[in-house]
């Protein structure tokens, strides 16, 4: 990818390049304060956004009903039972965290490894990673029955001698949960440093003054803050980078620490790192596609970007099928017929249809992206994005339920539907992450300025 090895960052026009010939590190500034501090032309509030805003409180509503009859009435109303213990609060768990990787694969690794096209895209992605990490958060503190009690999974010092059970899953996953939101928070509010001091000094309402002023803590940009920040920044997108990774791992091991057929599996860690990247490519390509025209940005995400997050999703859609493949071939070649049962209740059975649309959706229509035409072409690609987000939430689906509804003893089979409570806690997540990052939207530069001046200042 030449974009990858720093070509195209400069003079020219086209698909080639990363940031149009004709922009400044002046337009650049203006650009975006104009959108956040709602300035000028640039600076009204769109329709568009107050209908997405419409549209997320509206979901959120739903989703806010849902969690208050579940603190009335209890888990009675989902559909788990027995054997089939683990619904939509773990399937929409491992989703939404798996989303929350995009920003942090952009964001961390391609800055270690000075990839200059990340640039543009690091700060969008960063906040989508909140957002959805946001969403992941609440799922496993409802699946515990009694949520009040969640703070019983950490282990403080109390009078009545009470630890956390460190070999349950639940408290591998609030860990997991803890550190990558708290690391993901303070690395893309450290990155934000720069751009809060800009907005302050180019703030012409009070109030606006007061806000950035007081989120940018005394940032000047003085020439020994700038010799502090950019060593930090660098350290913790090296601390960041492993920790993408190992948050997927644990939550992996959720799955292969039990003996439920389908789950007992050393492959599950990298199956879900695999799946997490396909996911958070997805999921940033889905915002920055519409965003791109809707915010005015065409100069500085141009087409190069979408064809690089296109080989991307292309690459971590062939890692997945590796995955898939594996997962029949241990089953098939190991010793276990519970396994076998299974996985043939997973192609024949009552959710097959789920499984081959894991398959088609997740696997077949990615590889229309080894094209560069058909990566060029926005809705074709929007529409692949949207069924791999689609198809992730069904291969959760698949993994769970399945393996769950069949496990080692017949007499204990059964089978899951989700109740409308459900299914409206779904629409809830959704609805929170849509309020969340269009309030982002509007009162958070999109674009890392100070790194993108940065960058067309040194272009050749």
């Amino acid at each position: 990818m030449t974009g990858a090895t720093g070509a195209g960052t400069g003079a020219g026009t086209g698909d080639d390049v990363l940031i149009l010939p004709t922009e400044t590190p002046h337009s650049l500034t203006q650009r975006i304060c104009a959108i956040t501090l709602h300035e000028g032309e640039d600076g009204w509030t769109p329709l568009w956004w107050w209908l997405g805003l419409g549209l997320g409180l509206a979901l959120l509503g739903m989703g806010v009903v849902s969690v208050a009859w579940l603190f009335y009435a209890g888990l009675g109303i989902w559909g788990i039972d027995w054997p089939v213990a683990w619904g939509f609060d773990i399937l929409n768990y491992v989703w939404w965290i798996a989303i929350a990787s995009g920003g942090t694969f952009i964001s961390a690794l391609f800055f270690l490894l000075r990839a200059p096209w990340r640039t543009s895209l690091n700060r969008l992605a960063e906040s989508l990673t909140l957002c959805a990490a946001l969403c992941a958060a609440i799922f496993p503190i409802l699946h515990l029955g009694r949520p009040r009690f969640f703070y019983w999974l950490f282990p403080y010092p109390n009078t009545m001698g009470l630890w956390a059970q460190f070999r349950s899953p639940l408290v591998w996953d609030f860990f997991a949960i803890l550190a990558y939101v708290l690391c993901s928070i303070l690395f893309w509010y450290f990155g934000l440093l720069p751009d809060l001091a800009t907005l302050r000094d180019r703030a012409q309402r009070r109030w606006q003054r007061v806000f950035y002023g007081v989120l940018a803590m005394g940032f000047r940009g003085s020439g020994r803050q700038w010799r502090h920040y950019q060593p930090v920044y660098g350290v913790m997108a090296a601390l960041m980078a492993p920790l993408v990774v190992s948050v997927h791992s644990i939550v992996g091991m959720d799955f292969a620490g039990g003996a439920t057929p389908g789950w007992h599996s050393t492959q599950f860690p990298p199956f879900f790192v695999f799946g997490a990247a396909l996911s958070g490519f997805a999921v940033v390509l889905l915002a920055v596609i519409p965003l791109r025209p809707a915010m005015g940005l065409q100069a500085y995400i141009t087409p190069r970007h979408i064809d690089i997050l296109g080989r991307l999703l292309l690459t971590s859609s062939l890692c997945v099928a590796y995955a898939y493949v594996m997962d029949v071939f241990s089953t098939y070649y190991g010793p276990d017929p519970a396994d076998r049962i299974m996985f043939a209740f997973r192609l024949r059975g009552l959710y097959a249809p789920i499984y081959w649309g894991t398959i088609v959706l997740n696997i077949v229509f990615p590889q229309l992206l080894w094209w560069r035409a058909i990566r060029l072409n926005r809705p074709v690609v929007w529409l692949v994005c949207l069924g791999v987000l689609v198809g992730m939430w069904l291969e959760r689906f698949e993994i769970i339920v399945t393996s769950l509804a069949r496990t080692q003893l017949p007499s204990a089979w059964g089978q899951y539907m989700p109740t409308m409570w459900e299914w409206s806690l779904l629409c809830g997540s959704i609805g929170l992450f849509l309020t969340a990052f269009l309030l982002l939207l509007r009162f958070i530069p999109m674009l890392a300025m100070a790194e993108m001046r940065a960058m067309i200042g040194n272009r050749p």
